[in-house]
């Protein structure tokens, strides 16, 4: 069987060391081709390309981000599940949501055992994924101040900053004190079947968590799954009190309270903003934005499983 290695070389987790030791090792198992990306968009067109000449296994070395662009090109000519080669992951970036929500190993050596005994044994899991208009996204995806601080962080890393779950975190409050309008919610939230609701803040969850604060979990969508359909997150008020309350319950068993909206297993929200306003999905920053429709779609990937717990 045949494999394309796709490698991040500026992944915050990856190596030269780890990208040979992962080819070589692969190497043993499959005929696999190792290429590494050059800039924004090329994992994708890697992808596409592996899709296109009947690639069986793509795996992708790098983060969050990687892993998007990855899955984004297995998907472009508009097969699902069989129809498009087996995801494969070993993390390599800073926080790894997709993969430490799928069980698999944040350390890249033990990853890529994992990653090599799924292959060995043909074991896959089939998960649901989520689109942003036309863009797939695998765990989490928003418009507004969670892609505002999304968008902030990607300028520091442009000029030479590291990234860390802190600093999302310090960019989320110069978010929400310099920039968040308090006097009115900026965005609109439609769900067929249920009444328009306005809120400061919108988030679209694929899986649960939505992201890690060091190791520490962020849920506030805590019964989302990738067997099921979207779930959504919103905040009617910001006042600084009750949001740290609620931002508490996220470390815990989830938000809840009078200003929280809170719904599960949809197959469709659009959101819409009052002007132009960031969008991410997995934690890239797309660009802005003043509505975006966010579906589910069931079954659309298969990935190498994890080993029974």
């Amino acid at each position: 069987m045949r494999a394309l290695l796709v490698v991040n070389p500026k992944a915050t987790g990856t190596t030269p060391r780890s990208r040979d030791v992962l080819a070589a090792a692969l190497g043993a198992e499959l005929k696999v081709d190792v290429v590494e990306t050059r800039a924004r968009g090329h994992a994708t067109e890697l992808a596409a390309q592996a899709t296109a000449d009947g690639v069986d296994y793509v795996v992708a070395l790098g983060g969050d981000g990687t892993l998007n662009e990855v899955v984004n090109g297995l998907l472009a000519d508009g097969h699902l599940g069989d129809d498009v080669p087996v995801l494969g992951i070993v993390p390599g970036g800073c926080t790894n949501v997709l993969a430490r929500s799928l069980g698999l190993p944040t350390d890249p050596v033990e990853g890529t055992a994992e990653l090599l005994t799924g292959v060995r044994t043909g074991r896959t899991r089939t998960i649901g994924l989520g689109r942003a208009d036309d863009r797939w996204f695998t765990f989490c995806a928003g418009l507004g101040m969670d892609a505002a601080t999304v968008r902030r962080v990607e300028g520091r890393r442009g000029r030479g900053g590291q990234v860390t779950s802190w600093r999302y975190a310090r960019s989320a409050l110069v978010e929400y004190f310099f920039h968040l309008s308090h006097r009115r919610p900026p965005l609109t939230i439609s769900v067929p079947g249920h009444d328009d609701v306005e809120v400061f803040l919108g988030l679209v969850c694929n899986t649960a968590p939505w992201t890690y604060l060091g190791d520490r979990p962020v849920n506030p969508c805590p019964e989302a799954t990738f067997e099921s359909g979207l779930d959504l997150f919103g905040l009617t008020a910001m006042h600084a009190l009750p949001t740290l309350r609620i931002l508490a319950q996220l470390f815990g068993d989830g938000p809840h309270g009078k200003r929280v909206v809170a719904l599960h297993d949809l197959d469709a929200v659009t959101v819409r903003a009052a002007e132009p306003t960031a969008v991410q999905v997995d934690g890239d920053h797309l660009g802005d934005a003043e509505s975006v429709t966010f579906t589910s779609v069931p079954a659309a990937l298969r990935v190498v499983d994890s080993a029974p717990a």
